[in-house]
């Protein structure tokens, strides 16, 4: 692990290779069994009902009939999530090609809304923890393995990947510092890793 500013950082992040790579995974982060949705903060809950008139026209009747059922989200205050249709997909994930995709990022990208989608999915696999958001961890999901096999192909890795998400979060001079910091991990890595080599040539 290693801090940065007032937040620890879980070391994985820094040396783990990750791109996701919808094309194979079909957006499985967002349909993952379970029964709950994606975890909100309390401030979210405004963001989600202020962009759900412009994003219902991208979901299908069964979502917009669990809407109305179980409504946008569940939970209370500190424990809000989005709501599941059976206990599975997002209520707000839309289908393109067979492709699970964010309502929200879409009608973002399309110039609709301000507001881009939940940050714990902007951020995942990173998971941040504690009431006051201090610790960073990576959460590995099988599901997951086409992301880790492309950034492993294409040498990105996690902490580059989420660079947008992690700036929205902590803001850019906190990313620069935990970029230099990562890359300062994974050079150690390396150096020890040429080490052990070495030694036991």
């Amino acid at each position: 692990m290693f801090l940065i500013q007032e937040t620890v950082v879980d070391g994985s992040i820094a040396t783990t290779k990750f791109a996701c790579d919808l094309g194979r995974c079909k957006g499985a982060c967002c349909t993952l069994q379970g029964g709950m949705g994606a975890p909100l903060l309390d401030r979210e809950i405004d963001e989600i009902r202020n962009a759900f008139p412009a994003v219902k026209k991208y979901l299908s009747q069964e979502h917009l009939h669990t809407i109305n059922e179980q409504g946008l989200f569940e939970g209370q205050p500190g424990e809000f999530s989005t709501t599941c249709v059976n206990h599975r997909a997002c209520v707000f994930v839309t289908f393109e090609d067979g492709i699970a995709r964010c309502s929200f990022e879409k009608a973002y990208l399309n110039g609709e809304i301000q507001w881009r989608k939940p940050i714990s999915c902007h951020h995942f696999p990173i998971r941040i923890d504690g009431a006051e958001r201090k610790r960073l961890r990576y959460e590995f999901l099988a599901e997951c393995a086409p992301a880790l096999e492309r950034g492993e192909r294409e040498g990105i890795y996690l902490s580059d990947f989420l660079q947008d998400s992690l700036t929205r979060e902590f803001g850019a001079e906190w990313y620069q510092e935990f970029s230099d910091a990562s890359r300062s991990v994974r050079e150690r890595v390396n150096a020890n890793m040429d080490g052990f080599k070495e030694h036991n040539a």
